[in-house]
């Protein structure tokens, strides 16, 4: 069974780093879609960062140079960089990939087709 299990986030002040890392099991990322998101509105997440099978990597002009996502596939890890972090970013954090679907710019949180989601981990940002 396909599953994802994030680690990392917690508090910190703005202007501050954090890192988020998400191990995938049942499945490997060569392949796959992958993509990190926050949850916005309600159960509702939109997309941080998109990483396409080819490796190419594009992000929403509200992070854009602020978060960066890297990958290791020998261990199956993706992370997420974020630094220069606001209030604005406090949110709970989504890993997501798929192998045979899409995953969209915005997306129920938990849901979408042949999307696998980690369990969301809270990212606070404290002005």
């Amino acid at each position: 069974e396909e599953s994802l299990v994030e680690s990392g986030g917690g508090s910190v002040q703005a202007g501050g780093s954090l890192s988020l890392s998400c191990t995938a099991s049942g499945f490997t990322f060569g392949g796959a879609t992958l993509g990190w998101y926050r949850q916005y509105s309600g159960n509702q997440c939109k997309m941080v960062v998109l990483v396409e099978r080819d490796g190419r990597t594009s992000y929403p002009d509200s992070v854009k140079g602020r978060f960066t996502a890297s990958q290791d596939n020998a261990k199956n890890v993706m992370y997420l960089q974020m630094s220069s972090l606001s209030p604005q970013d406090t949110a709970v954090y989504y890993c997501a990939a798929t192998l045979g679907g899409q995953l969209p710019p915005f997306v129920y949180c938990g849901q979408g087709y042949k999307i696998s989601w980690g369990q969301g981990t809270q990212v606070t940002v404290s002005s």
